[in-house]
């Protein structure tokens, strides 16, 4: 039986058209008729964004982001916390960037695996720029600004059935 976890989905931006299709992949993966609560994304206009809570099997953070990439002009971020014997996860997509994924422990930090911290000390004038890589700076950067103004949005709880 798979550990039991729970993340969030943060819909930061996606237009209009893209709302209705979103549901429908996320509902799929978490086994529930999704309908969120769209708000305007004042960071973009005429973009909107959305949040919910979910709970579910260990790996549905991936199988969340999985089911989103490749669309154009979405910004989101899956998270999923550690359950027992399996790492959390935190996945960042922005239309320039693609998808990032790192590891995270159960306070909510990014965990860098150590070859990638030896790799990024190799080239003392690469490693500032290796170890932001590793935890995914261009994203907080270009996620940021939508992050801030969706404080204070409503979220909603998904419980996975069965």
């Amino acid at each position: 039986m798979a550990s039991l976890t729970r993340g969030v989905l943060f819909v930061h931006s996606a237009p209009r058209a893209l709302c209705p299709h979103i549901e429908w992949a996320a509902g799929g993966v978490l086994g529930v008729r999704l309908s969120l609560d769209w708000t305007p994304q004042p960071a973009e206009p005429g973009t909107y964004r959305a949040e919910a809570s979910w709970q579910g099997a260990a790996g549905t953070g991936a199988r969340l982001t999985s089911a989103l990439r490749g669309w154009a002009h979405l910004r989101y971020e899956v998270t999923e916390e550690p359950s027992h014997g399996t790492d959390g996860g935190r996945w960042s997509h922005t239309p320039e960037l693609g998808i990032f994924h790192a590891p995270i422990d159960v306070h909510g930090n990014t965990l860098v695996p150590e070859d990638r911290v030896r790799a990024a000390m190799e080239n003392p004038e690469t490693m500032a720029l290796e170890l932001e890589l590793a935890l995914g700076q261009a994203w907080d950067d270009e996620l940021e600004p939508f992050r801030y103004a969706g404080a204070g949005a409503p979220v909603r709880w998904l419980h996975r059935v069965g």
